[in-house]
């Protein structure tokens, strides 16, 4: 495929200058995959901004809504399910039950653990928002064609499942 010189194809050509001796071929995929991300992230952050919220405190509501009726988790379920430390994790719960989101609560089983369950303006709230980010990613992906995005898919999700079982 021919592409126009971009970002990633001048810094090549400078590493290609500079350090022959050294192969920089994966900056092809990963300096752009890079790239991409880091706008594509600044791209959705705008959604989450325009409702108030940071990108982690979506993703924390995100997988209180999926968890389905009664939209509760506990914080150590919720840490690894958007992958940050407990340590974060508390301060994004804080955050959110300051906010009126959610609140915690403790766990029925034993009453010693807790569990955080998203309020019904945590819910509305998400709900909102999430119709907008889908919306937004929707515009996002419009840039490719179904095929691409079909190819792109495959390949994305071959590479990943190799990566995450190394």
């Amino acid at each position: 495929m021919n592409h126009s010189p971009d970002h990633v194809a001048r810094i090549q050509a400078e590493w290609a200058r500079e350090r022959p001796d050294l192969d920089v071929s994966p900056q092809r995929v990963l300096g752009r995959l890079h790239r991409l991300a880091a706008h594509l992230t600044e791209e959705l952050c705008v959604v989450y901004r325009r409702h108030g919220l940071s990108e982690g405190e979506f993703d924390v509501l995100a997988a209180l809504r999926r968890a389905g009726e009664p939209f509760e988790r506990a914080p150590g379920e919720l840490a690894r399910f958007t992958m940050v430390t407990t340590g974060a994790m508390t301060k994004r719960i804080s955050r959110l039950e300051n906010a009126g989101l959610v609140k915690r609560r403790p766990a029925t089983d034993d009453g010693r653990g807790r569990v955080v369950v998203l309020t019904r303006a945590g819910r509305e709230l998400f709900d909102r928002a999430f119709t907008d980010h889908m919306r937004n990613e929707h515009r996002l992906l419009a840039a490719m064609t179904p095929a691409e995005a079909d190819q792109l898919e495959a390949l994305l999700a071959t590479w990943l499942a190799r990566v995450e079982t190394t």
